[in-house]
């Protein structure tokens, strides 16, 4: 704790941050304490997400309020609701042995009439979102006048999200700051605008280059093609057991299918985008920082202000338009000095956008080779047997069931009890992966980067196969092969000519598809039956047509409508 001691920071405060485990202060900490706690400089603060910035602030925020004074002297900016709230609950946590701070957090989605009765009560810093603090001024009930020290924290996810109309009319009703603390990962040109416009020959501090990633980060890409992105990113989850990551998706729609897929797949999953109600997204939020979620779907304006430490994988589910946004991405793991890896799942023609990103960010980008199912496999089985290695074991509440556990095992030896309780899970991705095709992209010529030959026959040839769903379940063709590639790994180019009929259809597959895609539907019901999958005969392809003939005639007679997959 001498380290702190060393920069400045009061006996309290001091004894704040040991009782949150606090040993040494990192570079940002280092460079803005020692400047904030002297005199009243504006300064610009470059640092990665995730490297105790909020400390780097909040520590001699804290230490510079006067306890007897009235009145709103503080005031920090945050972009997200759940970052205002994390930052005001760091803010309280740094103070709990110095002066009782009042600390309010107002931000959208929660009761104003809540908020303003807390800053009536005596308010000495608030911390706000943009929007909802426009909103408490114009209704006069926060006045900025008495405000001494403005925080803008992470200052260019708030520019991103539109809120510099909202800064500008905040930023002009606290006319008697004493200074303006900006904090932020990147420098665009509209954090440099703002930084001309309202500050005075501002000290910038940097623990880096300007829109460089954290270098705590491993940078991975995966070359697919594009019916295989789906498939490449369960191989990338599943060959990474214990995986506790967040996927970047483009848009609100595609995190949600991408979502639903994990799901339905049995993935500790769940999304977050902008659609979901507010209790739903602090459920969801909750659930991820308390790791009761293995793996959140987001899009970049949801996932803004997430604050959760030891995120190991960042997924890129496609790149970003914007290299700074790749930059905070990332940055959401590798943070407080742990490292973390940052994986893109990309098609070809984005390769040249890696070579963007790099030299915008200097990070260096390696090409990964997408895992096989048996490299799968392999992976899953050895943390099967670490997970058996380190599990906990109740010594005195099992003892009374050894005995019958010992006797029921008597006449398996070691290596078979061994092979019998790996096989406990690992069967289920041996299921899965067994037949898996090689679905990296591979130069032109190397024969590895070709599609499996046919397993049945041997020979090329597609086989015609039945399957007892059609129109009137609501499907079609563009959703039966979103199912076959989502859920299965197989490529459009592995599906032949489909025949959809009302109540049937009947389609050609790469026979080496065939087993997992029967194993796989048959899991699957629609409109309270099981699918079946059977082989295309002359003769079924007559029965299916009599079938049609009959659900036309139940249609036409008022029978049931449409039901979607």
């Amino acid at each position: 704790m001498s380290a702190f001691r060393q920069l400045g920071l009061a006996e309290d405060l001091l004894q704040g941050i040991t009782a949150l485990g606090f040993e040494n202060p990192t570079p940002v900490q280092q460079l803005v304490i020692p400047v904030a706690l002297e005199g009243d400089t504006d300064l610009i603060a470059l640092a990665h997400t995730g490297t105790g910035k909020t400390a780097a602030f909040g520590l001699p925020l804290l230490q510079r309020i006067v306890p007897s004074e009235r009145g709103i002297q503080a005031l920090v900016l945050c972009p997200t609701r759940e970052l205002c709230v994390q930052v005001a609950s760091d803010l309280e946590n740094y103070s709990q042995f110095a002066h009782q701070y009042k600390v309010v957090a107002v931000y959208g989605g929660a009761s104003i009439e809540t908020q303003i009765r807390q800053i009536k009560a005596g308010a000495q810093i608030i911390v706000a979102t943009p929007g909802r603090l426009m909103d408490l001024m114009t209704r006069k009930a926060v006045r900025l006048e008495t405000v001494k020290r403005v925080v803008l924290d992470e200052a260019d996810e708030m520019l991103n999200m539109g809120f510099k109309e909202a800064i500008d009319f905040i930023l002009a009703a606290a006319e008697e700051r004493e200074s303006i603390w900006l904090f932020s990962a990147t420098m665009p040109s509209e954090v440099r605008a703002i930084a001309a416009h309202y500050m005075n020959n501002p000290r910038e501090l940097s623990t880096g280059n300007r829109n460089e990633t954290n270098a705590n980060i491993q940078h991975q890409f995966y070359l697919c093609r594009a019916d295989d992105r789906f498939a490449t990113l369960k191989r990338v989850v599943d060959a990474n057991p214990g995986i506790y990551g967040l996927i970047f998706c483009r848009t609100k729609v595609e995190t949600q299918e991408v979502a639903e897929q994990m799901i339905r797949d049995g993935y500790n999953a769940d999304a977050l985008h902008g659609d979901l109600a507010q209790a739903d997204r602090d459920r969801v939020m909750q659930r991820f920082r308390e790791n009761n979620l293995q793996l959140l779907i987001a899009t970049d304006v949801a996932a803004r202000g997430l604050d959760v430490s030891n995120i190991s994988h960042v997924i890129n589910y496609g790149l970003p338009d914007e290299a700074e946004v790749y930059t905070h991405r990332s940055g959401r793991t590798g943070r407080a000095g742990k490292q973390g890896i940052s994986i893109s799942i990309i098609t070809p023609k984005f390769e040249e956008k890696i070579r963007l990103i790099e030299r915008k960010t200097k990070a260096q980008f390696t090409r990964m080779r997408i895992p096989t199912g048996m490299e799968v496999c392999e992976q899953q089985l050895y943390h099967i047997i670490e997970s058996i290695k380190s599990q906990e074991v109740h010594y005195d509440e099992i003892e009374p069931f050894m005995a019958h556990i010992q006797e029921e095992l008597k006449d398996l030896s070691k290596e078979e009890l061994i092979k019998r309780f790996a096989s406990v899970e690992f069967n289920r991705f041996l299921a899965y992966y067994r037949n898996a095709p090689d679905i990296n992209i591979h130069p032109k010529g190397d024969r590895r980067g070709d599609r499996p030959k046919m397993e049945a026959s041997g020979n090329g040839q597609m086989q015609r196969l039945f399957i007892n769903v059609g129109e009137m379940d609501g499907v079609n063709k563009k959703d039966f092969l979103k199912l076959l590639s989502r859920s299965f790994g197989v490529p459009s180019r592995a599906v032949g000519h489909i025949d959809m009929n009302r109540a049937y259809m009947h389609f050609d597959l790469d026979s080496g598809y065939i087993n997992v895609v029967r194993k796989g539907l048959s899991e699957f019901t629609i409109n309270g039956r099981r699918i079946r999958v059977d082989d295309a005969s002359p003769q079924k392809e007559k029965s299916s047509a009599r079938e049609n003939r009959v659900f036309d005639k139940f249609e036409k007679k008022g029978g049931k409508g449409k039901k979607k997959w």
